[in-house]
């Protein structure tokens, strides 16, 4: 017999980054889903909030989108399911929200219902077994396999949960999930999975769904859209008044984020997206079919790992003066130099970030002639003490104004400061894993946990 579609509501694909767009929300909870999901977690936000453990997010930002979505949930009767919460999928930020879903539960006295939890933290020690067994833990794109000195650098971990905790609580009863760190896609795929659907559309159903409205045009983020999964197809629909669902849209977020266009990786397998067909539906729908989820003959997870640098400081810059400008390396040269003066050549970090020439791809940067009549320069010192970081920071920024160019004639100084001191920043952090791992159970990392919820 064949099944009946279930549709999917996403309402924003990092929840908390930005508030949800209520509007189309609730256009699409008229719509009567079958689940209602976010992402909520990222690496591109940086390695400092894992290494930290802390959010990225608000604390408000974070329970208006949660409210939102569990009243909804709990008036339709449908599951909610969020996964990497709080930014990292942290143990504590999983925590956190479990906390908050029971304090909506009791601000709007809801009646009683089923939180499902998972963690993903793992330890060093862990590793550590690991590696004294003899066992590889491989580096990702270009890395070399895992060291005991990256080891020892890093701070916290999180392994990256595929489908099977979603689906185990699911089977528990679970009516509301709150996930660790798990691959974005698969918070989408699991229950789709569990309800007999193929794997191919599951994934793709995820992969479309994990940016909510980035998958349509005109381009608004935090919108809603709604994904429908059938036996042989994946359907997305804009919730928004003014946004569609096209080929282009669609097609073109299949390729987001991802050095090949074409593969996803999860725990257990890779969507494979090179055959997937493309089709105008309606006006606001796109028809996906086509893709092909390929399974791995082992089970191998991903890590993701920060540890912490530095305490930091960071120093503003202007530069207009078209002398300056030109010789804008022996100006940071002359200011490195006078660090080194000071503090020597090891034991901190001095960083410059100059906007107007390459200040956001750096040394990635194709155009390396500068072109604009002004630049600002961000300034970065790092160190083992605030106050340290402090004089790095000050040095590596007032320096540039004592430049030592060979033609300047006035005293004046070529460089215009946006605040006369630095600013306090929060600590450095680098990522130290970004690695895999073989598990003999894709559950081995992810306990998982039931509690309640109400009245």
């Amino acid at each position: 017999m064949e099944r009946k579609p279930l549709r999917f509501l996403c309402p924003n694909g990092h929840l908390g980054f930005a508030p949800i767009k209520t509007g189309s929300f609730y256009r699409g909870v008229a719509t009567k889903p079958d689940f209602i999901l976010a992402d909520s977690g990222s690496d591109d936000i940086g390695p400092g909030p894992l290494g930290a453990d802390t959010s990225t997010s608000p604390l408000e930002w974070q329970k208006h989108d949660l409210e939102h979505m569990l009243l909804a949930a709990r008036k339709l009767g449908v599951p909610m399911i969020i996964g990497s919460a709080g930014d990292t999928g942290a143990n504590s930020r999983v925590d956190r929200y479990v906390n908050i879903i029971k304090e909506l539960a009791e601000k709007h006295n809801l009646p009683k219902f089923k939180i499902g939890y998972f963690y993903s933290e793992i330890s060093k020690d862990y590793l550590a077994r690991k590696m004294e067994k003899g066992e590889a833990i491989k580096g990702l794109d270009g890395r070399p396999d895992l060291t005991r000195e990256e080891l020892e650098k890093t701070d916290r971990i999180v392994a990256v949960a595929g489908v099977h905790p979603y689906i185990k609580l699911l089977d528990m009863g679970a009516d509301v999930i709150i996930g660790g760190r798990s691959s974005d896609c698969v918070i989408f795929a699991a229950p789709a999975i569990r309800a007999g659907f193929p794997e191919d559309l599951a994934y793709y159903l995820g992969k479309v769904l994990e940016c909510a409205s980035f998958c349509a045009e005109p381009y608004g983020g935090k919108e809603t859209v709604i994904g429908t999964i059938t036996e042989t197809e994946v359907l997305v629909t804009a919730m928004h008044p003014d946004q569609r669902c096209t080929v282009a849209s669609v097609a073109g977020h299949a390729m987001y984020e991802r050095s090949n266009p074409y593969y996803e990786y999860v725990l257990g397998g890779m969507l494979d997206m090179s055959n997937c067909r493309y089709e105008q539906y309606d006006e606001k729908t796109c028809r996906i079919t086509g893709p092909k989820f390929i399974p791995s003959n082992e089970w191998r997870v991903k890590l993701e790992g920060s540890g912490k640098v530095g305490e930091r400081y960071i120093g503003i810059a202007g530069i207009r003066d078209p002398y300056t400008i030109q010789n804008i390396d022996k100006v940071i040269e002359w200011a490195k130099a006078q660090a080194r003066e000071r503090f020597g050549d090891t034991g901190y970090e001095l960083h410059y970030h100059v906007f107007g020439r390459n200040g956001v791809m750096g040394d990635l940067e194709p155009v390396k002639e500068i072109r604009s009549h002004e630049l600002c320069v961000v300034v970065e010192g790092v160190a083992p003490t605030k106050a340290m970081a402090e004089e790095v920071a000050m040095i590596g920024t007032r320096q540039m104004f004592y430049a030592r160019l060979p033609e300047v004639k006035g005293t004046a100084g070529g460089v215009a400061f946006v605040i006369d001191e630095v600013l306090p920043a929060s600590p450095a952090y680098m990522w130290t894993i970004n690695h895999t791992v073989t598990l003999d159970d894709p559950l081995e990392l992810f306990p998982t946990y039931l509690t309640e919820a109400g009245k």
